[in-house]
């Protein structure tokens, strides 16, 4: 016989799920940091005078943004983004002898607002392009309706 739970602890699927939340959160936290680092080292590189770094690291800042998004919806989204911003705005600081990863030039505002605007436009794509859920072809009944029945 297993002990009566008390009425107060929320039930063990409740738990677990938020629990699985809270770490997909924090991953994605984590995952947001990684691109935001790798996109600030690489975004000024360049290839045959071409911004090939910062193309580089917008398409891995837009590809992380899209799979949080895929992932866990919109809180694994907010989440990553907050990595991203976090991590790029405290690079673009001054450091200790001076040097700027991220200068206040054009390429740092693409690559900053760029990046940030890149979250928002995954943000408010359609919902259904993230869902696992057939859509119906177009000119077909979704479901069946009870009233149409006939026997």
């Amino acid at each position: 016989m297993s002990a009566p739970t008390p009425h107060h602890a929320p039930p063990r699927t409740e738990r677990a799920g938020l629990l699985g939340v809270v770490v997909r959160v924090l991953m994605a936290v984590v995952l947001g940091g990684a691109v935001g680092l790798i996109g600030t080292v690489a975004h000024r590189t360049q290839w045959a005078d071409l911004p090939g770094g910062l193309v580089l690291a917008l398409l891995l800042t837009v590809s992380a943004a899209m799979m949080c998004r895929a992932w866990s919806g919109l809180s694994t989204l907010l989440a990553a983004g907050a990595g991203w911003l976090v991590v790029v705005q405290l690079l673009a600081t001054t450091g200790p002898g001076g040097d700027v990863l991220v200068p206040a030039d054009l390429t740092g505002y693409v690559w900053t607002y760029g990046g940030l605007v890149l979250f928002a436009v995954a943000a408010f794509l359609p919902s259904r392009w993230f869902s696992d859920q057939v859509a119906p072809e177009r000119g077909t009944d979704p479901a069946p309706h009870p009233a149409r029945h006939h026997e």
